[in-house]
């Protein structure tokens, strides 16, 4: 499960929807707690894939380095990643899947038309390298 606020949810929303048509993507730091996840910051992140960015995202490196850099000064850890899924389903593609690494939360956010959102959660298993959908359990701010 990754706990999240709705803050947190709303300002993923707001990323996804400046972003339309293109995908976006973001770096959500936290604290593992046991299995859960519990999400702290939400930190955007640019999109390299300049040739398909409609429907494929490569996170800045640069971006992720600064993130953990952050998280470390403030006892936080990289739990997960998002990106948006523009005018496309919450799901993840077989490209999502290949890159996902088992240990952290994928939230996907699918914005249709630049408008209405939806959001799930994703971990990638070990053993069938398979996405299976996380609970979200959204917190009082």
């Amino acid at each position: 499960m990754i706990i999240l606020r709705q803050s947190h949810i709303d300002a993923i929303f707001e990323h996804g929807r400046e972003g339309h048509p293109d995908e976006v993507c973001g770096i959500i730091l936290g604290r593992f707690s046991g299995d859960d996840r519990e999400a702290i910051e939400i930190v955007r992140a640019g999109n390299l894939n300049n040739d398909r960015s409609h429907d494929r995202y490569e996170l800045d490196p640069k971006d992720l380095i600064a993130a953990e850099r952050k998280g470390r000064e403030n006892g936080w850890e990289v739990i997960g990643l998002y990106h948006s899924h523009p005018d496309h389903p919450d799901a993840p593609s077989e490209f999502d899947r290949e890159r996902a690494w088992p240990v952290y939360s994928y939230l996907i956010v699918s914005v249709m038309k630049g408008e209405d959102c939806t959001i799930r959660s994703w971990q990638k298993d070990e053993e069938t390298e398979q996405f299976i959908e996380e609970k979200i359990n959204i917190a009082g701010d």
